[in-house]
């Protein structure tokens, strides 16, 4: 492999393994505080239906341009997705309901959801914008010697952002007297409340966290790959569950497990222009499939090792408090 071929391998895993890092970040927080959440998808959904319409009725109409509307769509995408969020921690907390059927129902309302709604604002089902935010390369960074290519030429903003998740939900989740309660409400709630904090609380903040981020992941992962927005995400969403369940809900395996996905992901979508692989003359199916094989030997090898909070899922309702 030239070296030509591996800066665009690089660069290209870049942009799909960010948002597999911070969707899997955003099931983290939920899971870690007892809430299972497989709504990943369809927040993703939301969160990019969003950003992209706020995008596509400022550029049309002569608002926002530039890095201000990159901002303030991911503002609205993050909102978007904590308040989707909001009703899988209703119907988890409050009302006690199966998490799996909550979630289930939130990613089939999702895609029905937007395609009616850009149906009824723009007319189309598909919302154009304009991909005006590529960074050719980062002042300086740019320039240093095989690091400025592989990392600082070609990217997005929201390449360094993701990283930026990482480093803060580490801190938070281990630094921090939320992180701390957090896992407690999600490993050992009884003794939780028992200290007297609130493990309802805890969790609706597990989860709307966890919207956020996946409602800020999902217009991450669009703004790189595409300019127009049709109601899908590609499974990014239950392929982030995959990255989460790898990584063992720790934030360090997650990156090792989001960085794995996403060069299979980009070897799946991007092996004709990389001269290696095109050379090698194998069928496009087979590309087009390793990252789901691999998805599933991966699930069967880390369940057998992998255990989540023991407390994953379990209905905590003592007083509600």
């Amino acid at each position: 492999m030239n070296m030509n071929d591996l800066y665009f391998l690089i660069q290209q895993m870049m942009l799909f393994s960010v948002p597999l890092l911070v969707v899997a970040i955003a099931g983290m927080f939920s899971e870690r505080s007892g809430v299972v959440n497989i709504a990943l998808e369809g927040i993703m959904i939301m969160g990019a239906f969003s950003g992209t319409l706020f995008m596509h009725l400022n550029q049309t109409n002569g608002g926002l341009s530039g890095y201000p509307l990159l901002f303030a769509s991911m503002a609205i995408a993050t909102v978007t997705g904590m308040v989707y969020a909001l009703f899988h921690a209703f119907a988890s907390i409050e009302m006690s309901a199966d998490q799996t059927i909550s979630g289930t129902a939130l990613n089939l309302f999702a895609p029905a959801f937007v395609i009616f709604s850009a149906r009824s604002v723009i007319g189309i089902q598909q919302v154009n914008f304009q991909n005006t935010f590529l960074i050719q390369s980062v002042p300086l960074l740019g320039d240093i010697p095989i690091i400025g290519r592989m990392f600082f030429q070609n990217a997005y903003l929201s390449t360094y952002l993701g990283f930026l998740i990482l480093i803060i939900a580490s801190f938070v989740l281990y630094k921090t007297p939320f992180g701390l309660r957090l896992r407690s409400a999600g490993e050992n709630p009884q003794a939780t409340d028992a200290a007297g904090i609130s493990v309802r609380k805890i969790r609706y903040a597990g989860v709307l966290i966890s919207g956020a981020l996946a409602g800020l992941g999902g217009l991450i992962y669009i703004i790189p790959v595409t300019v127009t927005f049709n109601a899908d995400v590609a499974g990014y969403g239950f392929l982030a569950i995959a990255v989460l369940i790898f990584g063992q809900w720790k934030p360090s395996r997650i990156l090792t497990s989001a960085l794995f996905f996403g060069l299979l992901k980009t070897i799946s979508a991007s092996y004709s222009g990389i001269q290696f692989f095109f050379n090698l003359n194998i069928p496009q199916v087979i590309y087009q499939v390793i990252p789901y094989v691999a998805t599933l030997i991966v699930l069967v090898i880390s369940s057998k090792k992998s255990q989540g909070p023991k407390a994953l899922g379990e209905p905590f309702d003592k007083g509600k408090r």
